[in-house]
């Protein structure tokens, strides 16, 4: 390599990341000067900081990460969320009533109940207890409709895309509304189970093909073609669509 890290270069463990001019990144590790990779995954260059992006993995919160999560536990003071990773959410009372808990006058089943799906923020986490959930901000809380699709954790920069630009297209060419959640779920709601079904393939298409470059573009595409609206080839022309770019 030429010393310098190369983006959505495909590493495994030991694997020399770079040379110089590097700032160890997640899933990195420095030796004698040069980076190293500790995961199976893609290289991800931001300036100088060269972190790699594992292919596989759960779910680790951090503080500020919107999560969507399932409600499988009531406690005496709030609920316990599955939020796919090792350690579940906490999401207290006073989050969701606005003021101290009041067992005498609230019920927490009123809120939410087990099973209840959740839109939340990751407020707080420290590895010796579990992660705090705030559901304060605007939009957050208890999710009432929608298709739940969830994906490997750490695809989750892939279908988003640089600068948001994956997920703005799937918006587009699908019409459907999709939240993305660093914990590795996306929330789809769309007008019709046609656009839903459509938009749920392209979801499957990115995680599957998330080490590739192009993908995009192929995945626009892919989506163009379904709903029929793909122009065609003209004649005399080599259709290149299905190659790597």
């Amino acid at each position: 390599m030429s010393g310098q890290a190369e983006k959505r270069q495909l590493v495994i463990p030991g694997d020399l990341v770079a040379e110089k001019d590097f700032v160890p990144g997640d899933n990195t590790y420095s030796q004698n000067k040069k980076l190293y990779s500790s995961v199976i995954g893609l290289t991800e260059v931001q300036g100088n900081r060269t972190s790699v992006i594992p292919l596989k993995g759960c779910y680790i919160p951090v503080v500020g990460d919107l999560v969507i999560g399932k409600v499988i536990d009531i406690g005496l003071s709030g609920w316990i969320l599955n939020i796919n990773s090792p350690y579940p959410g906490v999401l207290y009372a006073s989050e969701v009533f606005g003021r101290a808990f009041d067992p005498k006058k609230d019920e927490l089943t009123q809120a939410f109940d087990i099973g209840d799906m959740a839109l939340a923020v990751v407020s707080a986490f420290e590895r010796s207890r579990d992660p705090m959930l705030s559901i304060r901000d605007v939009g957050l809380g208890r999710i009432a409709r929608g298709r739940i699709v969830e994906i490997t954790p750490s695809k989750i920069p892939r279908l988003i895309g640089k600068k948001g630009s994956m997920i703005s297209m799937l918006k587009h060419e699908t019409g459907c509304n999709i939240t993305v959640a660093q914990n590795g779920i996306a929330l789809i709601n769309c007008k019709t189970p046609k656009d839903e079904e459509l938009a749920i393939s392209a979801i499957r298409k990115i995680e599957a093909e998330a080490h590739l470059s192009g993908l995009t573009d192929r995945v626009s595409k892919m989506i163009q073609k379904e709903k029929g609206t793909l122009a065609q080839t003209p004649k005399g022309e080599n259709d290149v669509s299905g190659k790597v770019s």
